[in-house]
């Protein structure tokens, strides 16, 4: 395994992290912590040191499952969880100090923890981050030792250069992939002058960068890949990074061609991701232990030829940038 530094956190994290919304719900299955603790203890012992939840993963099963793997481990783990997609209705104005504080304090609960390495606002709306107040509020959680430090997960680039204003944000959570790569630009340059931690979620596109999905491939009711393919439940961008998902195989047959060697493409789109030095680490998510040890395969995948580079740039080019780069 290799590290890289979590940004102005000090904190020394896997490339190649955890992401734990499979684990915790909307991919078609019900939660079971018999599979998250094959799966999280699979994910330490090959080196991996950062996992990320969320409260709403499984209605806080999530928490609990990583609380207890933190417990049960003599390695030291960093846990990142967030706050704030509970409030209903999901606007600014639902978002208060004491809502947010109560986040906390039962996320500690859930994971039996007595202070949180990282809390991160959970894809607030854009007007949250305009408010001072709200990330005021996380400095007197620090001071009480309930928090190590602030990040933030968004779905815009426009709130993490907003956010990163704020000089108690610490770390950026987005999505930024093959399929998603304005972030590569001006949030990049930013997040490295101002030190900021960049955890890059939904680094396969929700499945499709794997190259295993087809016109007829099913999905459950309960997967978001069926049920939010036009934003029904949230935001759109999560979903196949926004894109069409005919679309998005043709880009698919057209990157096999670049790698035909490669059957699973998992580990080239996490590769390319890790070309990025601005990248602090992957949280590439994990339903089964198989899909954990596909993602570390990243780790020994050579860097990209300046061929492949100018043809996976050629495809984005042509295929998917008229079609999301400026909605996010």
């Amino acid at each position: 395994m290799n590290y890289r530094k979590l940004g102005k956190t000090g904190i020394d994290v896997s490339e190649i992290s955890l992401g734990t919304w499979q684990v915790g719900g909307k991919w078609g299955e019900p939660f079971s912590h018999d599979n998250a603790d094959r799966i999280l203890n699979a994910a330490v012992d090959a080196g991996i040191n950062f996992i990320d939840t969320a409260d709403v993963y499984g209605d806080g099963e999530s928490e609990k499952a990583v609380g207890r793997l933190v417990r049960s481990r003599s390695e030291k783990i960093a846990v990142a969880t967030k706050c704030g997609r509970r409030l209903s209705p999901h606007v600014s104005e639902s978002y208060t100090p004491a809502a947010l504080r109560k986040f906390v304090e039962n996320s500690l609960e859930n994971m039996g923890l007595e202070t949180l390495d990282l809390i991160q606002l959970h894809c607030a709306p854009t007007d949250v981050y305009y408010r001072p107040e709200i990330f005021e509020l996380f400095d007197r959680l620090k001071e009480e030792g309930k928090i190590q430090h602030l990040g933030v997960s968004v779905e815009k680039v426009e709130e993490a250069l907003k956010a990163i204003e704020f000089p108690n944000v610490t770390t950026v959570q987005l999505i930024f992939n093959l399929f998603r790569q304005r972030p590569a630009g001006l949030f990049f340059q930013e997040a490295k002058r101002r030190d900021i931690g960049v955890i890059v979620r939904v680094p396969l596109a929700s499945g499709l960068l794997t190259g295993k999905f087809k016109p007829d491939t099913h999905f459950a009711p309960t997967d978001h890949r069926n049920f939010n393919r036009n934003g029904e439940a949230f935001d759109k961008g999560e979903t196949f990074s926004g894109l069409d998902y005919n679309v998005g195989l043709a880009a698919v047959a057209e990157l096999k061609k670049l790698f035909p060697e490669q059957e699973n493409l998992a580990p080239v789109a996490l590769r390319w991701i890790l070309q990025f030095e601005a990248v602090s680490c992957i949280i590439p998510g994990a339903s089964k232990p198989e899909h954990l040890t596909s993602n570390l395969q990243a780790l020994t995948t050579p860097d990209f030829t300046p061929e492949q580079l100018a043809g996976t740039k050629a495809i984005y080019e042509t295929r998917i940038k008229p079609l999301v780069h400026q909605l996010w």
